[in-house]
Parts: structure tokens; C-alpha cells; sequence
């Protein structure tokens, strides 16, 4: 069974930082991915950035390009997200997810495991 647990949302000033946090388990192999994803209220999921550990690809949105890192601990099965210079705009839930094949969600296959999402809100 695959988990996911995210923390580190928060309130936060425009022009501050936060990192998210997902810890996960439940996969055997290298071949997943883990991705990033946020609901900001009234408007539709978007897919903020992800990562494969199975060729080490990393996608970013144009929106949080230059601004937010997605980065890897294996050894504590952690996935981060650092978000810098956040804007008002960033506002939102913040879901981890993952996929137990880590490239076809190039091909826009969903995500097949979600967390309960953390909510991070940035004012002005």
C-alpha cells in the first residue's frame, strides 16, 4: 500500500519561503513518480512540479519556474517542495502525489496515489 503524507503549509508573507514535505512508502522498485499539485479555491488542479526516479526527469510549471525546487531525501523517503519568492497567486492546497510507473505521467496518465493536502496561504 502507498502513502502519502504531506506537512509544511502555512501562512506566509508575498516575497517569503515555505518547503512542503511528503513522506511516502509502499514502493518496491525505483520505477515512480512523485509529483506536487495545487487547488487554489474557485479554480481548477494544476500541476506544479513533479519528479521521476526512475530517469531523474523534472518537470516545473511556468508559473513557479526560477521560484520553487522540488528536491529528494531517499534515505528518509521524502520529497520537498522550496517555494521562494511566493506571490498571492500561489495561494492554494497543496497536494503530493505518486505514480507506480515513474515516466507515464508525461503522457498525462493521472496520478494514482494522493495525500490529504496542506494548505498554504500568502498574503499580500
Amino acid at each position: 500500500e502507498v502513502t502519502l503524507v504531506e506537512s509544511g503549509g502555512g501562512l506566509v508573507q508575498a516575497g517569503g519561503s515555505l518547503r512542503l514535505s511528503c513522506v511516502y512508502s509502499g514502493f518496491t522498485s525505483d520505477d515512480y513518480a512523485i509529483g506536487w499539485f495545487r487547488r487554489a479555491p474557485g479554480k481548477e488542479r494544476e500541476g506544479v512540479s513533479g519528479m521521476s526516479f526512475k530517469d531523474g526527469k523534472i518537470y516545473y510549471a511556468d508559473s513557479v519556474k526560477g521560484r520553487f525546487t522540488i528536491s529528494s531525501d531517499n534515505a528518509k523517503n521524502t520529497v520537498y517542495l522550496q517555494m521562494n519568492s511566493l506571490k498571492p497567486e500561489d495561494t492554494a492546497v497543496y497536494y503530493c502525489a505518486a505514480d507506480g510507473h515513474g515516466t507515464r505521467w508525461y503522457y498525462g496518465v493521472p496520478f494514482e496515489y494522493w495525500g490529504q493536502g496542506t494548505l498554504v496561504t500568502v498574503s499580500e
